[in-house]
């Protein structure tokens, strides 16, 4: 029996133990690098998982590890720009190391139409790797976050207020919560219309804390609201452990006490992330209601920016002063790192032929190639003018009143 499975027996013996035993238990998990605490299926790694993904084409196969690739090279290029250039203005709540979440569940998603008929994604304060496997421009996106005029909200949204209806993309949220409420509105619009279309919500560990997230559950299970809310468990909310803001080791838990399907996921493996979603939306899409699917994960840097990290590396280790302390343990980090997304999905398809290392060599060149002259764009642009910051908030002319429905 390993150090993991015998602290997890003694946990589940012991009803009566404290909350400063349980934890115990789950760093204790996290720092073994066994916070996945998945069913013995998610450490098959490139197996069975292929028969979950059988109804996906080589082409679309291609096109999810495409899509990691290009969510990593996009934050990676932005890393080594906070880094190294001074003048840089953007800023990032950096995605990379979750990659795979969002790549299996926007393959699962009705991705063209615009919000009419697109499925719609909402998004959180780590938002650029929704926004990029939702089809999202990157150059636009990059002077987005430079507060350039030409960004996706004309340079006065900044990183975590990006969206873009064209593709569905309908915007992050800096607040931790009230995402979900939005996202159940317009689950509810999309029933009142009799349309087709699935509302995805993101949102982290921390949520399971606040009001909304309950909220928002109990209004998709009582209305059987087209909604699939996606928990991308990283452990951490900000700099402390999910331990501290909820009793379950999983979230999804939760999912029973509203009587909707509750599922666990590898988060690190995008071919589980897509069986599930795909499960899930087609559940939402013949109106059967909703679904919450927690995705366990981990993210390679801190936080926000990229304290701890060095230019051309991956990764972010040691003291965070945002954090006071070193909050996350290197080997912590490492365990999961050496679990990666990029790593799991390529293995995947080199082993199924899907690919050979040449391609995929040449797909992640492309995808850094298209980041680094994505933010060469961006820096051309010219900024978003003070006096004009009004100009987008206020609707100009009559809007006639409308019933809804």
């Amino acid at each position: 029996m390993s150090e993991t499975e015998a602290i997890e027996r003694e946990t589940c013996d012991d009803n009566q133990a404290s909350s400063v035993a349980r934890r115990t238990f789950l760093k204790g998990l996290a720092g073994a690098g066994a916070a996945i605490s998945l069913s013995s299926k998610v450490a098959w790694a490139n197996g069975e998982i292929g028969f979950w993904a059988k109804d996906l084409t080589n082409e679309q196969l291609i096109n999810m590890y495409t899509t990691i690739q290009r969510i990593r090279w996009y934050e990676r290029t932005c890393v080594d720009k906070m880094l190294t250039e001074p003048g840089y203005r953007g800023y990032n709540h950096f995605y990379v190391g979750q990659e795979a979440v969002a790549a299996g569940v926007s393959a699962a998603l009705r991705n063209v139409g615009g919000i009419m008929e697109a499925d719609l994604v909402y998004s959180t304060h780590r938002p650029s790797g929704h926004a990029i496997a939702k089809g999202v421009d990157v150059r636009k996106m990059a002077a987005e976050y430079e507060f350039k005029a030409t960004g996706l909200n004309k340079g006065y949204g900044g990183e975590m207020h990006i969206a873009d209806k064209s593709v569905g993309f309908m915007g992050a949220d800096g607040m931790i919560g009230p995402g979900y409420v939005i996202a159940t509105g317009s689950a509810f619009a999309i029933r009142a219309r009799g349309s087709k279309q699935v509302v995805v919500n993101y949102g982290g560990d921390g949520t399971y804390a606040t009001p909304h997230f309950h909220s928002a559950l109990n209004n998709a299970a009582l209305l059987k609201l087209p909604f699939v809310y996606v928990l991308e468990n990283n452990l951490y909310h900000q700099y402390a452990h999910y331990s501290y803001s909820c009793p379950m080791k999983d979230i999804a838990s939760a999912a029973k006490t509203y009587g909707i399907p509750g599922v666990v996921v590898d988060g690190q493996d995008v071919f589980q992330v897509y069986n599930a979603a795909k499960e899930a939306v087609e559940r939402a899409r013949a109106g059967e209601g909703a679904t919450l699917i927690e995705a366990k994960t981990y993210r390679y840097y801190n936080h926000w920016g990229a304290p701890g990290a060095k230019p051309d590396e991956l990764g972010a280790f040691g003291y965070d002063p945002l954090a006071i302390t070193s909050f996350r343990p290197e080997r912590e980090v490492r365990a999961w790192m050496a679990r990666d997304p990029v790593d799991i999905s390529r293995s995947a398809l080199i082993s199924w032929k899907v690919l050979d290392r040449a391609k995929a060599s040449a797909i992640e060149a492309a995808a850094k190639k298209e980041m680094v002259e994505a933010f060469a764009w961006a820096d051309k642009q010219p900024f978003a003018k003070p006096e004009d910051g009004l100009k987008n908030v206020f609707v100009e002319g009559t809007v006639p009143a409308r019933q809804f429905g």
